[in-house]
């Protein structure tokens, strides 16, 4: 890169990015011991209501990076919170699906909403058009991030 102004933007860029990771990783932790939850347990409660579902464990465990057995006991700790709840595929029965108890992801929802203000007051600073370019960028970065993960997987662990 030969632009000074550009190599700059990018090294401020990277480092924010790494703060702002942090930082959620650590809320995200907050969040999940206000809650009495693990924070996998809340990441995973997110995606199950930001998704049209059911789910079965295999695509929990997809959308989590999870294998299928830590998937089936994460959902086995949501079940016993009331978070989720099991039924039988009616389609086919030898699979059971995975659910959100709506009564109580709403004890979750009222910490979001709380919280939530603050961000919309935050969001609220950009125009609409800067908001079309920061959730396009959130699209491609999810995206990204999970071809990085899959990257990650295939690879050997370093010794």
């Amino acid at each position: 890169m030969t632009d000074p102004r550009r190599a700059r933007l990018y090294e401020e860029l990277s480092r924010e990015s790494r703060r702002h990771l942090a930082a959620y990783v650590l809320f995200n932790q907050a969040v999940a011991d206000h809650l009495g939850l693990h924070p996998t347990d809340v990441q995973c409660l997110s995606l199950l209501t930001a998704e049209p579902g059911p789910f079965t464990v295999r695509q929990i465990a997809d959308m989590t990076g999870l294998t299928t057995g830590s998937a089936t006991r994460l959902v086995d700790r949501l079940e016993r919170g009331g978070y989720v709840m099991r039924a039988p595929d009616q389609e086919d029965r030898r699979r059971v699906l995975v659910s959100p108890v709506p009564a109580r992801i709403a004890r979750v929802t009222a910490v979001w909403d709380d919280l939530g203000q603050a961000w919309e007051e935050l969001l609220g600073e950009h125009t609409d058009d800067e908001l079309e370019v920061i959730t396009r960028h959130m699209r491609r970065a999810h995206d990204l991030s999970h071809a990085q993960m899959e990257r990650l997987r295939s690879r050997p662990k370093p010794d």
